[in-house]
């Protein structure tokens, strides 16, 4: 299905649909994915996972992917059924980069338009700047946000690693109506033998 009308704010992919991230009517139903509401994971071997709680709400704001000596956090938003987020929201994080202290650049990566950045390291991590890349996939009615940390954000070969984990991820937007960039809702993955 080719729609020579679409607008060009939306930035995936041209094969998003075939190989991710997939939106839940895409996804393969009998594939063991970990349920996290808002999006879904396939498990592999060596991933490990963490949910990131906001201290006040005890709301999960994003999702930890431990793979490959590099890290991906995750987060799906809502978007409008027309246009996509990714281009608006790269010059936020360019903005909020540099407010920081930190240096960023825009580049052409294997999704797409990416961002390179050094941004300054938490003061648990010691002092200095750690390297980051911001990948983002417009998706229909949702963007999924990701941010590369570790050795994919500077390793080829680990960071296509973490690409294909960032590709596997479903995107489950519900029918609910949402302002465009809330995020998506996620839940705690139910444990087997729990009702």
């Amino acid at each position: 299905m080719t729609d020579n009308n679409a607008t060009p704010s939306k930035s995936a992919p041209a094969n998003r649909a075939t190989d991710g991230p997939f939106d839940d009517s895409e996804a393969n139903p009998v594939r063991p994915y970990i349920d996290l509401g808002g999006i879904k994971i396939l498990p592999r071997e060596g991933l490990n996972l963490r949910l990131e709680v906001e201290e006040q709400t005890k709301r999960i704001v994003a999702v930890g992917l431990d793979y490959a000596d590099s890290s991906l956090q995750v987060q799906p938003f809502a978007a409008p059924r027309s246009g996509g987020l990714w281009d608006e929201t790269r010059v936020q994080l360019r903005d909020q980069v540099k407010a920081q202290g930190g240096r960023v650049e825009e580049r052409d990566g294997p999704l797409g338009k990416e961002l390179l950045a050094e941004v300054p390291a938490a003061a648990s991590e010691g002092s200095g700047l750690r390297l980051a890349r911001f990948i983002g996939i417009d998706g229909p009615r949702w963007f999924l946000r990701g941010v590369i940390g570790g050795a994919g954000a500077s390793d080829p070969e680990a960071g296509a690693k973490v690409e294909d984990l960032f590709r596997s991820i479903v995107v489950v937007r519900g029918g609910s109506p949402m302002p465009p960039r809330d995020l998506i809702p996620l839940k705690m993955p139910a444990t087997p033998g729990s009702a």
